[in-house]
């Protein structure tokens, strides 16, 4: 077989294992991340995992998306976790939690990359009469979302979103948390973690920042869920640069996708308001010293200085001006050569990064895939292209994992993980 047959003999079996999984994690309309570790269905994983769907099977990516919805707050929010059936091997669950909605949820958001995902879908939809009924029903709840972010998570009206929890970002255990989190109590009860009963302790969070993940659960079920008295209460407040720009580049998305369609609603008005808001107040984030957008500690005003990948998400956003980009796209150029797999989620040359533990080193391929459009958005298409190949090579070498360890290239966390597989499918293959 030469050599060209062989490549393409190897895509086709990554295409269909693809497939495979996403169909194994189907629980009957939503996709869990991976079954054991992650039961239930989750906010950006869902978003991501239904372009997946869309590459082989439209009507069921549009209900990973009605499902997604279907657990929406009164307020707008969409929880970063939806409790669709009751499961024993995660912790924390609904009691823990403490949200008495007909469908049992977290109290918390994720990254809203959905509306970024609705977009890609909208151009690929083949059935116009599908589309048309979803957007119908979706659009309308996709705004107020965006509206809840920008209402509940900016009440001072800064342009930069406030987030209340290290889950809440997506990078739970992020080094750029971690002084922030070092100054909210720990609970006092004992609790039984479950993910160690799937995945290898040095892959996971320590037990220290569990116990403050647990003391932010209670904070907000102690308060009632209530938005003021959190905002001014909560001990974690983070300006976080990812949730930042991935909201911006959503919110922008979600106005295109509306005028497409000729939606009209004062509330698109609101949206358009808060890009720009945005856009005049992300400098507030940059370090001039460092040519580099970090994380800031509300609570104290201080810039969490940590040079993570949740920062390239700039770039994804088209929030980087000129010469901000080339000062990250130089940066990005030693970043993937600072470690044998890239991106790594911590830059290797950080004394915080550790190449296999979740968020603070390893490589996450959909952070990869957005990381490249921002590149090719400002121009960069090199770059971008070995984003692309390196994130393949993590495949081709490890499979359908979570995350990658950066030096190994060793699958990590999950197995058969939906998202990998989705933007594999989407991306990469």
């Amino acid at each position: 077989m030469s050599n060209i047959a062989q490549q393409i003999s190897g895509v086709a079996a990554h295409i269909e294992q693809a497939k495979l999984i996403l169909k194994k994690n189907d629980l009957g309309g939503y996709t869990v991340p991976t079954h054991g570790l992650y039961p239930f269905q989750w906010n950006w994983d869902s978003a991501i995992t239904a372009l997946g769907w869309m590459m082989f099977d439209e009507a069921r990516a549009w209900k990973e998306i009605e499902l997604l919805l279907s657990g929406q707050w009164d307020n707008g929010m969409i929880p970063h976790v939806l409790f669709h059936k009751d499961s024993d091997t995660y912790f924390p669950g609904p009691d823990v939690w403490g949200s008495h909605l007909k469908l049992k949820s977290t109290s918390i958001s994720q990254p809203p990359v959905l509306a970024s995902a609705i977009k890609i879908m909208v151009e690929q939809c083949q059935d116009k009469d599908l589309l048309k009924q979803n957007l119908a029903q979706f659009l309308p709840k996709l705004i107020e979302y965006h509206l809840w972010w920008y209402r509940e998570r900016d009440p001072e009206n800064t342009g930069l979103v406030v987030s209340y929890h290290p889950w809440e970002s997506g990078m739970d255990n992020s080094p750029a948390w971690d002084d922030a989190l070092a100054a909210v109590p720990a609970v006092t009860w004992e609790y039984q973690r479950r993910d160690l009963n799937h995945i290898d302790s040095s892959q996971r969070p320590k037990k220290k920042e569990y116990d403050r993940y647990l003391y932010l659960v209670e904070f907000f079920k102690n308060n009632q869920f209530d938005s003021e008295k959190i905002y001014a209460n909560c001990p974690y407040k983070v300006n976080d640069i990812g949730i930042i720009s991935i909201l911006h580049k959503a919110t922008k998305d979600l106005l295109s996708v509306c005028a497409s369609v000729n939606l009209q609603d004062d509330a698109l008005d609101i949206l358009e308001q808060k890009v720009k808001l945005t856009e005049s107040a992300i400098n507030q984030l940059w370090c001039e010293n460092d040519q580099f957008f970090y994380n800031r500690d509300v609570i104290t005003k201080q810039l969490c200085r940590v040079k993570t990948n949740g920062s390239l998400l700039t770039l994804f956003a088209e929030l980087a001006d000129q010469k901000q980009a080339i000062a990250l796209k130089d940066l990005s150029t030693s970043w993937l050569s600072a470690s044998a797999y890239a991106v790594s989620s911590t830059h290797p040359d950080s004394e915080l990064y550790e190449p296999q533990r979740y968020w603070r080193g390893p490589v996450w391929l959909h952070i990869n895939w957005m990381i490249a459009l921002g590149l090719e958005a400002y121009n960069y298409p090199q770059l971008s292209e070995k984003i692309k190949n390196s994130s393949l090579a993590l495949i081709n070498k490890s499979g359908y994992f979570e995350y990658f360890n950066a030096d190994t290239g060793e699958g990590c966390g999950g197995g058969d993980f939906s998202w990998t597989a989705a933007i594999a499918l989407y991306w990469l293959l």
